[in-house]
């Protein structure tokens, strides 16, 4: 028991984020060899690889309490967690480490006049910053937000 448990838990959370590095290297080479992009693969392998635990926890949890409260927390939770640090870490790092840079040129040539970037500085003389395009996200949300809502749904008529 060093510090409290706290020497553990960040050896965990280092092991967690070295073990996630190999997975979704071994996941794009994957989708290399299958010619699959790797949004596809990332969906598909990387995210089954992700719930596949919680989903035996829910189930253990669902057996053992008659209203399945438990397990309908453990979806939450869990997605809930996936979501927030599987997305939320990454870009965080990403927007210091590109506050962090000098000047490059590329980014400049790419990010100095596009629109809407005002929050950068106004065009031709912007810092630079982590710039996220926008992409397919707003569909999977929508479509997790639907499926949700009509989980949470049959929860409350079946009781």
């Amino acid at each position: 028991d060093y510090c409290g448990g706290w020497v553990c838990f960040f050896s965990a959370l280092l092991m967690i984020g070295v073990v996630t590095m190999l997975i979704g290297d071994m996941a794009s080479l994957l989708g290399c060899v299958l010619c699959l992009p790797d949004d596809v693969t990332a969906i598909s392998f990387v995210a089954l690889g992700t719930s596949l635990p919680d989903t035996f926890a829910s189930k253990t949890a669902a057996e053992q309490d008659p209203h399945a409260d438990a397990s309908v927390g453990n979806v939450t939770g869990s997605n809930c967690v996936n979501v927030f640090l599987g997305l939320g870490l990454p870009w965080m790092i990403a927007a210091f480490y590109w506050s962090s840079q000098s000047d490059d040129m590329e980014w400049q040539r790419k990010y100095s006049f596009r629109d809407g970037l005002d929050w950068l500085g106004p065009k031709g003389d912007r810092s630079q910053g982590f710039v996220v395009e926008a992409g397919s996200l707003g569909f999977s949300v929508a479509v997790f937000s639907v499926c949700a809502c009509v989980t949470l749904l049959l929860l409350a008529v079946r009781r």
